[in-house]
């Protein structure tokens, strides 16, 4: 088959995130398919851009025909992001001939976060008689509504809610990689029997290869913490407001005279203010460290005793989640603490950690206590429940191919 896959953000290994839509094709190139995605010049998840010359340019990365439209650059989320994107959905319907033409796609995914590429995704798919497939990674517009605080009656949430609608009508298939979100779709004319969960994944393979040291500074610091017999409790990603990283630094206030430390890896706009809210605080067990590249995340999640992901409390969180740092906290077969309130948890499926309320310090105080006070074998094997939960249901391998079966 040809596969036509449009993600606005769509990453690759060499440019940076987004990187499921390049775990899906590159599995189903190895099924034996020919998978194009077709992408934005500019996105603000990517390290690196693009090298574009024209409209449309090409490469070709591990098998999978990239074609990246040229749109105009933008920072945050003002008005020029708002260009960025209807520039990059113009350009597609501008060009919906040449993409039939040279692909003839079988499969049309209309995969951005944002629903307005369902219109040149079925302009495709009608001219090809190709499945239209709609893939939804967050619910658009009620996020922007409800994290944003914008009015349901703004001109550019009306004009998303009527793609919404539009996608769920015309789709022949709609996934989602949030759980919970049939409902909602049914609510905005969906008919019941499109739907199918694909949650995020992992490349197992891939992590398997990331064997890179860690940065000399962080192999210094965790070997005196381990030398000290400290137990490692650690959080790895973003510190934004979202991670709602506060309640950690502040659950350290109850362990600061066990032999504890809390390490902060990673970098964000709250980075700052949370190091001055451990330094107001006097407390000695918190350390922070910059982030390591993708490919040492094994090396220093190995150096933990146990890992720490949490969001903060939010009524959108009601159709689930699907957070990739999980799936690598899994792989890394730790125990995991888990302060998230959502419709799914993960952690509690595999039963590989402890689940305790979003933004309770005593609550993540109580977890971490209880998993220090476990036998190391005990957490071995709690770790260990969390790796096989997600090499069997999270493998990109496994999810490409439910994917097209879920089509067929």
């Amino acid at each position: 088959m040809n596969i036509l896959l449009i993600n606005h953000y769509a990453g690759s290994p060499k440019h940076g995130m987004e990187y499921r839509p390049y775990y899906l094709a590159k599995e189903w190139v190895r099924m034996g398919h020919k998978v194009y995605i077709v992408a934005s010049s500019i996105s603000h998840l990517r390290s690196i851009s693009p090298n574009v010359t024209d409209i449309i340019s090409h490469e070709v990365i591990d098998g999978i025909s990239y074609s990246w439209l040229k749109t105009p650059g933008y920072n945050g989320n003002g008005v020029m992001r708002a260009i960025n994107m209807f520039s990059f959905v113009a350009n597609l319907m501008l060009h919906a001939g040449y993409f039939t033409r040279t692909v003839r796609p079988n499969i049309v995914i209309a995969s951005s976060t944002y629903p307005l590429d369902i219109l040149p995704a079925r302009s495709i798919s009608k001219r090809s008689s190709a499945t239209l497939i709609f893939e939804v990674h967050d619910l658009w517009p009620l996020s922007p509504i409800e994290l944003g605080g914008m009015s349901p009656r703004h001109p550019f949430i009306i004009i998303m809610q009527w793609a919404e609608n539009y996608a769920y009508k015309y789709a022949d298939k709609v996934t989602s990689i949030l759980p919970n979100t049939k409902h909602h779709m049914v609510e905005h004319g969906m008919k019941p029997d499109k739907f199918v969960y694909i949650p995020n994944g992992i490349s197992i393979e891939d992590w398997g290869r990331y064997n890179y040291p860690l940065p000399e500074q962080h192999e210094k610091v965790l070997s005196e913490l381990k030398r000290k017999s400290k137990f490692l409790v650690c959080y790895a990603g973003a510190h934004g407001i979202a991670n709602a990283l506060t309640y950690f630094i502040e659950a350290a206030k109850y362990l600061v005279n066990e032999n504890i430390s809390f390490v902060l890896v990673g970098q964000g706009p709250e980075k700052p203010r949370l190091q001055n809210l451990a330094e107001q605080l006097k407390l000695t067990n918190v350390v922070f460290l910059s982030p390591v590249i993708k490919h040492a995340i094994p090396a220093l999640l190995d150096k933990m005793d146990c890992l720490y992901i949490s969001l903060q409390k939010q009524n959108l969180f009601r159709f689930g989640i699907s957070p990739n740092k999980l799936m690598d906290y899994m792989m890394a077969a730790k125990p995991i603490i888990h302060a998230v309130e959502a419709a799914n948890d993960m952690v509690k499926e595999a039963n590989c950690g402890i689940s305790v309320p979003a933004e309770n310090p005593e609550a993540i105080a109580s977890a971490i206590r209880q998993l220090m006070r476990m036998s190391d074998e005990q957490r071995r094997e709690m770790g260990l429940r969390g790796k096989r939960y997600v090499m069997e249901n999270h493998d990109y391998k496994v999810l490409a191919r439910r994917f097209l079966e879920s089509i067929e």
